[in-house]
């Protein structure tokens, strides 16, 4: 029997969901919709099965179709990403952070230190987060070094120091990065992000970690399916370690991949297990083995650089709207917007554009002064609204409608939060662009 007549609730749930999919713009960058088929393969029997252990080395028997499995996610991962002969990959770790905290379990020992980028720059919590509460931040200091609240897993367990973007670009400064890690010397040196728009010069990364004896890990969770395409640089083959999720713009399901030589990679297939899970999720493997695939066709590489063109159009049509863009514009399919010159910031913004039918988050930036729970910036991305067939002129109406919302809100610039959500909630001008945004998603339908 289906769902509809086993448990009607769930299945009311899940209609809700997919109607809000289908009807609503995602621009959310960390965000995309996977096909017809990566999402068959995710539901399949192999959810059933416990494999834990390495191809031909499991703990348990029946895992001959698992083998079969995991090997051929392997060898579409070496494909798609052009690894060297002598780097392999673990398909197993569950999600992005997991395969990260295995990367560290396998090269670093408690209390050493690691540097990655300063979380309300663009960074990530897995790059080893804390704070000090009520402590605001010197905007013109190219360091960080944490505080009492460590609220990653990594701050308990390593030192953790971060670099920050400059002042004046809002990109990396190298030679400042540099001069950190020769001051500080870290064992393990990390790239990458959530809200980090640029490309990343990997070879200057890897030079500075050579310089301090430091190991260095790219992590391309957001960048992934724009770099096996080709339309962004990739750090596989000078990075020591490469991580990812498969997610975001590689389209894959739910996942990580971690790439690296061979050396390196025997030590981080023993971290994952038996150092930090049991059995694999080989229905989320089966999902990426298939979406891995589609990243190999044509279509898949157009998508990509379509991406990247929807979201450097969608920065200029902004921009004639007096956005302020974070570092001035974007490589990537990621945008973040300093709200600061607009009388609305991050979180009534975001939740405003969401009553218009538009999907976005309220996001910290570089200099930020304001709290995470209510910060200055909007991060934007164009991954699903180009999986939906979605090109330039479609940017055209999307930052119109943007800042149709922004004008319409601005007289509530004062109210306290839920004041401001019954306005937008009651207005009749942002339920017309929640209309208009329903037409033209109907035009590009998801293909559910």
């Amino acid at each position: 029997m289906t769902l509809h007549h086993t448990d009607p609730e769930v299945h009311t749930i899940i209609a809700q969901e997919q109607q809000r999919q289908q009807l609503k713009l995602s621009l959310i960058p960390s965000e995309n919709f996977f096909s017809a088929s990566v999402r068959e393969a995710v539901g399949s029997v192999f959810m059933h099965k416990y494999a834990e252990g390495n191809i031909k080395k499991r703990y348990y028997e029946g895992n001959v179709f698992v083998d079969k499995l995991e090997s051929l996610t392997i060898r579409r991962a070496k494909k798609a990403f052009k690894l060297p002969d002598e780097w392999s990959v673990n398909v197993q770790a569950l999600a992005g952070s997991n395969a990260n905290l295995a990367v560290y379990l396998a090269l670093l020992d408690i209390g050493d230190t690691m540097m990655g980028m300063f979380l309300p720059d663009g960074g990530h919590l897995s790059h080893g987060w804390s704070y000090e509460p009520k402590t605001v931040q010197d905007p013109h200091s190219y360091i960080y070094f944490g505080g009492s609240r460590k609220v990653n897993i990594t701050s308990r367990i390593f030192k953790t120091i971060q670099y920050k973007t400059s002042p004046l670009t809002q990109q990396f400064d190298y030679d400042e990065v540099e001069q950190i890690a020769m001051e500080h010397k870290p064992k393990l040196i990390i790239t990458g992000g959530t809200a980090y728009p640029r490309e990343i010069d990997y070879h200057r990364m890897k030079s500075i970690a050579q310089k301090v004896g430091a190991y260095y890990m790219a992590d391309i969770a957001h960048e992934a399916g724009l770099i096996a395409a080709g339309a962004m640089k990739s750090p596989i083959g000078i990075a020591d370690v490469v991580t990812m999720t498969t997610h975001k713009t590689l389209r894959s399901g739910r996942g990580a991949l971690i790439f690296a030589h061979n050396d390196i990679i025997k030590k981080i297939n023993r971290a994952v297990l038996p150092g930090l899970q049991g059995g694999p999720f080989n229905h989320s493997i089966a999902g990426i083995c298939v979406g891995l695939g589609e990243v190999l066709k044509p279509e898949f590489k157009e998508y990509a650089f379509q991406t990247v063109r929807n979201a450097q159009f969608l920065v200029e049509e902004l921009k004639r709207y007096n956005f302020t863009i974070v570092s001035g514009g974007t490589d990537k399919h990621l945008i973040l917007l300093n709200l600061t010159n607009k009388p609305i910031l991050g979180k009534k913004f975001a939740r405003a554009l969401d009553y218009a039918g538009i999907v976005a988050n309220m996001n910290t930036m570089p200099q930020e002064i304001r709290s995470p729970a209510d910060p200055s910036a909007l991060r934007i991305g164009t991954p699903w609204i180009t999986t939906r067939g979605m090109k330039e002129q479609e940017m055209v109406q999307i930052a119109s409608w943007i800042n149709r919302v922004m004008e319409i809100c601005s007289p509530w610039k004062e109210y306290e939060f839920d004041e401001f959500e019954k306005s937008v909630k009651e207005s009749v001008e942002i339920q017309t662009i929640s209309d208009e945004v329903k037409e033209l998603c109907l035009k590009f339908p998801l293909k559910i």
